[in-house]
């Protein structure tokens, strides 16, 4: 019954994926390996998309360390527990629930200990900007509890590295880059601070590799070169190559011209879920105080409110007008939605 839901909760994000974003790349996924324990390390740009793009995309099922403040509310707490959610306490959680952490690490190296996958953003928090930021040590922790309690277990950490075209737009596009595993026990042989300290730069290093990386220092300026030379971010090397030659190995590309049929689809959307469209414009947005959550709110409407108006105009529209208007109605809000999104 487990799997049951998690299958049909996968299969129900990815096909929301599909409407969403206008495409997504996954690259070398055959580098998760299969039958050992993982722990899978991604950047974090882009709120609850990140996880959501892992889940959906990935073909394993993974267990995601979440920060503990979502799981107040019961109800929230059991839906996320049921998708293989964990609570990690961070110190704004307060201090004194920083101790529960112990129980939950422990928690993950029994999960590991069963060549179960776990994913964790070491980063420790979100943001847009397009850099990786300096890694928190909880993982570190996780892993040599885990090789302690578990000697036995060869347990591998796999880089994940998540890039978007622009992060908090409808229609934008994603790529998805496994770089390559690295074995845990390579740093049994290091004093313990040691490894803690060269894990956690191995890790960031693979990570810069992986997703555009543009250092903090003149960090604007070399953002907005880039977005002129419209340099592909679906393509990490490529750009990390562009900034680090600094600007001469660049590969500018023509930015597209203002596509009317685009806009005039998207507007056609808008007239068909005017009611979650009005949600999300006029209620949603509005109370949106960090950019990183805005394709999260507009996400999860796309999810929750949008299904439930699109069959409650359906059967409206079928008992009012007759179904052959309904159906019309259906299959015109699916070919606009495709149309605004791919093209």
């Amino acid at each position: 019954m487990k799997y049951f839901w998690l299958h049909s909760v996968r299969a129900y994000i990815k096909l929301a994926f599909f409407f969403y974003l206008k495409k997504i790349e996954i690259n070398n996924e055959d580098r998760l390996p299969k039958n050992k324990p993982v722990i899978i390390l991604a950047n974090h740009q882009n709120a609850l998309i990140d996880p959501l793009l892992i889940a959906s995309q990935s073909k394993v099922f993974s267990y995601f360390l979440t920060r503990a403040g979502v799981f107040k509310k019961p109800i929230v707490k059991k839906i996320l527990k049921s998708l293989q959610m964990l609570p990690v306490y961070r110190v704004r959680d307060g201090w004194s629930n920083l101790t529960n952490n112990t129980s939950i690490f422990l928690e993950c190296s029994k999960l590991l200990s069963k060549n179960k996958v776990i994913t964790i953003f070491p980063e420790g928090n979100h943001n847009i900007q397009r850099r990786v930021r300096p890694l928190s040590k909880g993982f570190t922790r996780i892993v040599f509890e885990t090789l302690e309690s578990f000697p036995e277990a060869d347990l591998q950490l796999v880089p994940i590295g998540l890039n978007y075209k622009k992060a908090n737009q409808f229609g934008d596009s994603a790529a998805v880059y496994f770089g390559e595993s690295i074995s845990a026990k390579s740093y049994l042989n290091l004093d313990r601070n040691e490894a803690v300290k060269q894990l956690k730069n191995d890790v960031q290093l693979a990570l810069t590799k992986l997703t555009t990386h543009i250092p903090e220092t003149n960090y604007k300026t070399t953002e907005t070169q880039l977005e002129q030379l419209n340099v592909d971010f679906l393509n990490p090397i490529a750009v990390n190559n562009c900034i680090a030659s600094n600007f001469k190995s660049c590969k500018a590309t023509n930015k597209l011209q203002v596509n009317n049929f685009k806009i005039l689809f998207k507007f056609l959307l808008v007239l068909l879920l005017i009611l979650p469209f009005i949600v999300w414009k006029y209620v949603a947005k509005p109370k949106i105080k960090e950019i990183e959550f805005i394709a999260t709110f507009r996400f999860s409407i796309a999810i929750t409110l949008v299904p439930l108006w699109i069959v409650l105009l359906t059967v409206i529209l079928g008992l009012t007008l007759g179904w052959y208007v309904g159906v019309i109605y259906l299959v015109s809000v699916f070919t606009m939605a495709l149309l605004a999104v791919k093209l």
